[in-house]
């Protein structure tokens, strides 16, 4: 059989941050007034993505990787590998850190680490992020942290529409209000907070910190991760990379007219962030529009797209 495109039914998460963007920007249909986050291309237990249609409508992409690995090029990883999200950030999100996979899978009962990357669709013009911190030791940040220095203690950064940020275990961050984000991420869903802004939920209880996890954890001194994209001209369109690192590649594919690209990897998570147009493989056509999510599996060859889109594209 003819390898096929993999379209995914996303799942959605209510969030003490969250709001209505992703059901405005994308038309989904979103739980509440508080939804946060989009899990579009997910096998985590937390949370899979659902195969919409095809030989295996209905399948958890996690069974799928579980019984199909032909379709995934035999990936060696045990579970799949990349979790890719979008955000919307109606509130500020706590101050967090991710630990690596060693720590990990010592303390969280085998969990992956936590590596990721945000790609800004969109955001309000004072939009802005914590991203680092100025501590030079553990012991520095944790005497500015018990004295509730956090203006002295975290780095801030001004953000605009087409941003991209590489996130590496380690690094403090925290997503500032007002901003719409797709997110690359291993596939973990181990957060450890340090600060929460002194919120309460619906029942009025904060949400619990980890701190001492968190300083084990965070890179002292933080060093930013420097990013340099390189951007491709190919004939209807460009390739932009943004990163290649040990956990995947992140791409945006910027399509006007016809644009053919060739599928040479294990599978390619794809999202369609803008526009619409049509798919068009060995397999067959089909339209796609925002707000779609799709796996291109191994095997598919060469794809056409067409139309007016910009898709996010990674791969292990």
């Amino acid at each position: 059989m003819q390898p096929a495109p993999i379209f995914l039914k996303p799942v959605f998460k209510e969030r003490i941050w969250g709001g209505y963007t992703l059901r405005e920007r994308f038309h989904y249909d979103i739980p509440s007034e508080k939804t946060g986050e989009c899990w579009a291309i997910s096998a985590h237990p937390n949370g899979q993505s659902t195969v919409a249609d095809g030989p295996y409508a209905g399948w958890k992409l996690g069974e799928l990787w579980n019984h199909h690995r032909e379709l995934f090029g035999h990936h060696p990883s045990e579970s799949f590998p990349l979790l890719v999200k979008i955000l919307d950030t109606n509130d500020d999100l706590s101050v967090q850190v991710h630990p690596d996979d060693s720590y990990a899978n010592r303390w969280e009962r085998g969990e992956n680490g936590k590596t990721e990357c945000w790609y800004v669709i969109d955001c309000t013009d004072d939009a802005e992020m914590v991203y680092g911190h100025s501590a030079q030791t553990r012991e520095e940040f944790e005497e500015r942290l018990q004295k509730g220095e956090w203006d002295r203690l975290l780095h801030r950064v001004k953000v605009k529409p087409g941003d991209f940020f590489y996130v590496p275990s380690g690094t403090v961050h925290a997503l500032g209000a007002g901003m719409l984000v797709l997110e690359t991420q291993q596939n973990s869903d181990t957060t450890y907070r340090l600060y929460d802004y002194d919120r309460v939920d619906t029942a009025g209880n904060k949400r619990e910190l980890h701190i001492e996890r968190a300083l084990d954890v965070i890179r002292y001194p933080h060093r930013d991760a420097v990013c340099c994209p390189q951007v491709s001209k190919v004939p209807g369109g460009s390739v932009t990379t943004f990163i290649t690192c040990d956990y995947f590649t992140v791409q945006k594919w910027d399509v006007n007219g016809n644009m053919d690209l060739w599928q040479p990897h294990a599978f390619m998570n794809v999202s369609v962030i803008d526009g619409n147009g049509e798919l068009v493989s060995d397999s067959g056509a089909r339209s796609v529009k925002k707000g779609d999510h799709f796996i291109l599996p191994y095997g598919i060859g060469q794809v056409r797209l067409t139309g007016e889109l910009t898709l996010i594209i990674s791969f292990p």
